[in-house]
């Protein structure tokens, strides 16, 4: 597996966390892989030979690009032979209004968006193996469509607050921190991501979780409680697996076997 990170343009900074490349070869046979939640929505491009969605047992195709919405719980995809994707990573507060949509609580969006006349342009590029370039393009879509749009500050305020707390800032903090009333900051939210500050703010906070246990496999699992403001070590494992399905000590033994490879059957994309 090949994993890149590209930072955004500094207009773009208040939108875009980062643009990011990964490839990977599964062999002849369908592979599955599964992505657990983090505080971000995703647009995907995807190449190669295709990507699907398993639901029920079931694989359900999914069309380049999609977008993936917060998640309360992993996603399992599948693949063979060489997949690519090309993924703009978004604050799910901006996400709606940079692509002009209207706003919806779901993990998978599928979604007709101008954006997809990238997709030829961007399968040559993969082709050719011109991933900076590929990159490029997609940096210049979003910069073009970016003055279009007029970023919310209270949002932006918001969310600088959320993320830099590590979701642990009660909202009414949040509220201040934006200079704006509980109640309005709410309904922004609720109108710009479809999920509450405190549904966000929880995912955020999960995410610190997560992500020090898949870096940090020995990290004590009672101290990491207490650092990032859960009530004990129980209530940290009850939100973990309310994620995840899986207990915070049981994905901890998953990093410690380095299972992060996309040819195992349990994966997760852990970014920075």
């Amino acid at each position: 597996m090949h994993h890149k990170e590209f930072e955004p343009p500094e207009v773009l900074r208040d939108t875009i966390k980062c643009f990011w490349y990964n490839r990977t070869d599964f062999g002849d046979q369908e592979s599955s892989f599964e992505v657990v939640p983090d505080g971000f929505a995703e647009i995907i491009f995807h190449f190669g030979s295709g990507c699907s969605i398993v639901k029920d047992g079931n694989l359900q195709p999914l069309p380049s690009p999609f977008m993936v919405g917060l998640l309360n719980q992993p996603l399992r995809y599948s693949s063979k032979n060489r997949l690519e994707i090309i993924a703009i990573r978004c604050f799910p507060w901006t996400v709606f209004d940079l692509l002009g949509l209207p706003s919806v609580k779901s993990d998978i969006h599928i979604f007709e968006h101008p954006m997809a006349r990238l997709q030829p342009t961007l399968a040559g590029l993969m082709e050719a193996g011109d991933i900076d370039q590929a990159i490029a393009q997609v940096e210049q879509y979003f910069l073009n469509a970016r003055t279009h749009v007029s970023a919310d500050s209270m949002l932006y305020k918001a969310g600088v607050a959320m993320r830099e707390a590590g979701g642990t800032m009660p909202v009414s903090q949040v509220a201040a921190a934006a200079h704006a009333t509980v109640r309005t900051l709410e309904r922004k939210f609720k109108q710009s991501s479809g999920h509450s500050v405190k549904d966000i703010s929880a995912l955020i906070r999960f995410e610190q979780v997560r992500n020090q246990l898949w870096n940090h496999p020995h990290t004590n699992i009672a101290g990491l409680a207490l650092e990032l403001g859960y009530t004990d070590q129980s209530h940290l494992t009850r939100e973990f697996k309310r994620f995840t399905g899986t207990t915070p000590a049981a994905f901890a033994r998953n990093a410690k076997k380095g299972r992060h490879l996309l040819k195992t059957d349990f994966v997760a994309f852990v970014q920075s």
